[in-house]
């Protein structure tokens, strides 16, 4: 694709890598086969292709407008197109980079504005999170129906194992897992004290920069990268094997560190090494002598959804399920696997309708062979699932851990 871009970008890093990405398009719309908000409205403009140059309007110098920003709003960032493209499109990153230059150049309507300065202050901050989260819970029985199945039920944490193994890994609390879900970083660790491993949290790391950083806050993203990394250093030093991810959606922004950091003097090697490090959770126990994880109590048949993150970022594609099938877990038939919940980070609280569509056929796609249970990769796709699924929604290392 040819590109012509204003003076404004031409000169930045960030203009200079959208134009890369800009050239490397063929426009042969293969993408759009794939892309959900594209099968679900059926506008150009709502699809990998359309987007592409609604972002190559704006960086060549197109006025934009709030209907450009709205199409652009509507992407999932799911990837799936990138998974599809022949031409090998870092289309994430565009949509990243273009979001933030526009959101400078065309300023928002103000409840808009406080939402998602609501949500980047909010959800990153795991005691503020942990509190408005309990108080939702307690009330919960009295919300409206509506509202009350964005409120997940209260779930406790089993005991972490007490042993300490020469093999240790890191892994990452995060910033909505401790208080929504605390049993899943709980069920690795029991799963990995079984193979004589040690799961260490570092009790300074925080929100992995997902939530700032594709509400177009990249400097405040880029801080809680460094201060993660910061974390982390003395373990790996100390010579911690791998960092170990049971959220995906925090795996896929951990292993973009190397490369959102690489122009930083202080913190570009060691986000590099870091990046080097991160692995998900299944791809780790893979690569583990596996005849000790075998399930113990039947889980029934199981539907697994395998998250935006864990497939098409991650490229993971199959791993989780090798995993379950190895450990004796009897796996459903399911439909349209590459296509998403409708989850995506905060994507269901800024486009509720198009998310709940998006949940709808999903739930339809993992229940077409009548599952005792979903498992998933992800703590948002879980706790999306879970609003509305007819059948018990779980994190899959609690199946192993069971």
């Amino acid at each position: 694709m040819q590109t012509n871009l204003v003076q404004q970008f031409a000169n930045t890093p960030e203009g200079r890598e959208a134009e890369a990405i800009l050239r490397a398009c063929v426009h042969c719309g293969f993408c759009t086969a794939t892309c959900p908000t594209y099968q679900e409205l059926n506008d150009e403009r709502d699809g990998p292709r359309g987007r592409i140059y609604l972002m190559k309007m704006f960086l060549e110098g197109e006025p934009v407008t709030e209907k450009t920003r709205e199409h652009l709003d509507r992407c999932l960032t799911c990837r799936s197109c990138e998974t599809t493209c022949p031409s090998g499109v870092q289309y994430g990153r565009l949509v990243d980079i273009s979001r933030a230059l526009i959101e400078r150049e065309v300023p928002r309507q103000p409840r808009d504005r406080w939402l998602r300065w609501a949500l980047a202050r909010v959800l990153p901050n795991r005691h503020l999170f942990g509190v408005l989260l309990r108080l939702g819970q307690l009330f919960r029985p009295v919300l409206p129906p509506a509202l009350k199945t964005k409120v997940p039920p209260r779930k406790h944490a089993s005991p972490w194992p007490a042993a300490r193994h020469n093999r240790i890994v890191l892994g990452l609390a995060g910033c909505v897992q401790p208080s929504a879900t605390p049993n899943t970083n709980a069920a690795a660790a029991r799963v990995l004290d079984r193979l004589g491993i040690t799961l260490v949290e570092a009790p300074e790391a925080g929100c992995c920069g997902a939530v700032n950083y594709h509400l177009s806050e990249h400097e405040r993203g880029l801080d809680r990268m460094r201060r993660n990394i910061d974390a982390w250093w003395p373990a790996i030093e100390a010579g911690a094997e791998a960092i170990v991810m049971t959220a995906s959606g925090c795996g896929a922004m951990v292993q973009d560190y190397g490369h959102l950091l690489k122009d930083d003097p202080v913190y570009a090697a060691k986000a590099r090494r870091v990046s080097e490090l991160c692995i998900d959770l299944g791809a780790f126990l893979l690569k583990q002598d596996l005849e000790t994880l075998r399930v113990g109590r039947d889980p029934g048949k199981v539907a697994f959804h395998c998250p935006c993150t864990l497939q098409h970022a991650m490229k993971q594609n199959g791993v989780v399920e090798q995993v379950l099938t190895r450990a004796g877990v009897t796996l459903a038939e399911t439909r349209d696997k590459h296509l998403c919940c409708g989850s995506a980070g905060t994507y269901s609280v800024l486009q509720p309708d198009l998310s709940q569509r998006l949940l709808d056929n999903k739930l339809k796609a993992l229940t077409v062979d009548n599952p005792d249970r979903i498992v998933t990769a992800n703590i948002g796709c879980q706790m999306h699932l879970e609003s509305r699924a007819p059948v018990p929604v779980q994190h899959w290392i609690e199946l192993l851990d069971a």
